[in-house]
């Protein structure tokens, strides 16, 4: 009965998931191998003796060396950080008040607002840029950082607020009225119980906004032209694609540098990322 369970566990369960992570993790082991691997193996012809097409033998620096030396790609690297970090500031900021607000506050409409601010999260970015546009060209905004960073928070704050809105729903009101008795003005409990207990939803809230931010290309396209005020989505395709002609070493090295922000954040604060999606759901 034991060898029969065990057996069952590997075929529906660990065979899947090995082909689902090898799936997953495939296109990020090739973009690693493309990036070291040098010119006159990349485009060598499959066909051809002692080809190693999954690994190879003359590991090399030089797409990487190619990027800071050859292109902008540090210039875009310090735009998408700083947009990156102020829109996450701004829309996790006002999610957090907004959140609080639906959540704790007893007003009319509160749960109608609460699910028309989640509804425009669902409007497509290919759709909003076009009324976008015609502001940041009013505002005379165009070919700055700031066209970026008052446009993300449009469809970051939604989702922010609906999250940590879901995620303060968890959290007892008992502890809020405690601190009111005891003294404590609103503000105060808020600042001091409400929030702190909250860590995890306003960290989930940040990850995916920053995440979202750093990833960004249809209003990064479109909001700058100027090569040196490009991000890093940008940037690498649009320099680096040049015609018909593709510089897959560059490419890919932009590539695993520009992912390399997201996934240390995500390595650091994983346990608070799925505590804070799990405490939104449950609420």
């Amino acid at each position: 009965m034991i060898e029969g369970a065990r057996w069952q566990r590997w075929l529906y369960f660990y065979c899947p998931l090995s082909v689902f992570v090898l799936g997953l993790l495939f296109p990020f082991y090739w973009m690693l191998v493309t990036t070291f691997r040098p010119d006159g193996e990349l485009y060598r012809p499959w066909n051809r003796a002692n080809y190693t097409p999954f690994w190879t033998t003359n590991p090399t620096l030089e797409h990487i060396y190619y990027l800071f030396r050859e292109t902008l790609f540090s210039a875009w690297l310090w735009n998408t950080m700083f947009i990156a970090i102020v829109s996450t500031l701004i829309s996790v900021f006002c999610g957090l008040l907004a959140g609080y607000a639906l959540a704790r506050l007893r007003f009319r409409l509160a749960g109608g607002l609460g699910t028309s601010i989640f509804v425009t999260y669902l409007v497509p970015p290919t759709l909003l840029f076009i009324p976008l546009a015609d502001v940041i060209r009013t505002f005379r905004l165009a070919d700055t950082p700031w066209a970026l960073i008052l446009t993300y928070p449009t469809f970051l704050i939604p989702f922010c607020t609906w999250l940590l809105m879901g995620y303060f729903k968890t959290i007892p009101r008992e502890l809020e009225e405690c601190a009111r008795i005891d003294g404590a003005s609103r503000i105060q409990a808020m600042l001091k119980i409400i929030f702190p207990i909250a860590t995890p939803g306003i960290l989930s809230a940040g990850i995916f906004a920053f995440t979202l931010s750093w990833n960004e290309f249809i209003y990064a396209l479109v909001f700058i032209n100027t090569p040196h005020q490009k991000t890093v989505p940008v940037g690498v395709v649009s320099e680096l694609i040049r015609g018909d002609v593709f510089f897959w070493g560059p490419l890919m090295a932009g590539a695993l540098l520009g992912s390399i922000p997201v996934a240390m954040i995500y390595s650091f604060f994983v346990e608070h990322y799925v505590a804070g999606l799990t405490g939104s759901v449950k609420g």
